[in-house]
């Protein structure tokens, strides 16, 4: 009759995202999304509280990780995150700086990068408490040599921490994305079939045109396509729930990734593409 608190936290591409679980009889799931410089925080009734962080996009290399490692050694240790997700590290594991090994609180660590390409593509997931098991890629030969996939199964739930692909400058890769989607969504469905399933991750699509400034302008843009936009869609009417959308419907400019150029972030002209998915039969438990 006890209870279990699980936290779950995203970083990828300009924003830091969190949601968390509080299982007892029932499950309380709080969600918080910032958008800007300095830090966010809220008690979610009582059941478990997050904080959201402006970053910068992708990860810049070693200099910025030892920064990271010193000023998230402190951050980890004030929030106590039971799982951390990071996506595009660019940072193979035997590479990883020791200031990230040494994170207080996450000793368990399991990274994936991809084969033969320093500095392009991978994920990483950070856990206080040692998995049941973890997977790499998505049992998929052709999708994992990218090193895009990392998947935790704890008692509750699994935590899926992912970054899909671009489609690339002229939808060169729109072929490859589209079949990358078909097997993501057979993987995720085969996992929700065993037990709950999070998706913390950049999953590289503005859904609906809610989702980024200038929809008109971007129907031809990799991540506003519409077969991407579709391929979404689906997943979504597999039992997977948009966290944020869910709670917010209406909400417009809140968005996860701008452009580096034309001084996009301080005209807020971005997308939002990072996502926390979560199986939708516990839609009952999320709140804010």
């Amino acid at each position: 009759m006890g209870f279990m608190g699980f936290g779950v936290y995203l970083w990828d591409f300009g924003v830091f995202m969190g949601f968390g679980i509080f299982m007892g009889f029932g499950v309380f799931i709080g969600f918080g999304l910032f958008l800007g410089f300095g830090t966010f925080w809220g008690n979610f009734w009582d059941c478990f509280w997050t904080t959201s962080i402006r970053l910068f996009p992708g990860v810049p290399p070693r200099p910025f990780w030892v920064n990271f490692g010193r000023f998230w050694g402190q951050w980890v240790q004030e929030e106590a995150p039971d799982v951390l997700c990071l996506q595009e590290t660019k940072c193979a594991a035997p590479a990883v700086p020791p200031e990230i090994r040494a994170l207080s609180g996450l000793p368990h660590q399991f990274w994936a990068s991809p084969e033969g390409r320093p500095g392009y593509s991978g994920v990483g997931l950070l856990a206080r408490q040692e998995p049941l098991s973890v997977t790499y890629g998505i049992g998929d030969p052709e999708h994992d040599s990218e090193g895009r996939v990392v998947t935790a199964e704890f008692p509750a739930l699994y935590v899926v921490a992912a970054y899909v692909p671009n489609s690339g400058r002229g939808l060169v890769r729109l072929p490859y994305r589209q079949r990358w989607d078909r097997a993501f969504r057979s993987f995720l469905a085969n996992l929700d079939a065993r037990k709950p399933v999070a998706v913390c991750g950049d999953l590289n699509v503005a859904h609906a045109e809610i989702d980024l400034r200038h929809p008109r302008a971007n129907r031809k843009s990799p991540g506003f396509t519409d077969e991407e936009r579709e391929g979404f869609g689906e997943l979504l009417g597999l039992g997977f729930l948009d966290t944020f959308r869910h709670l917010y419907p209406a909400v417009p400019h809140a968005y996860t990734f701008w452009t580096y150029l034309g001084g996009a972030r301080g005209r807020n002209v971005g997308w939002r593409l990072d996502y926390c998915l979560l199986s939708q039969r516990l839609e009952g438990a999320l709140c804010d």
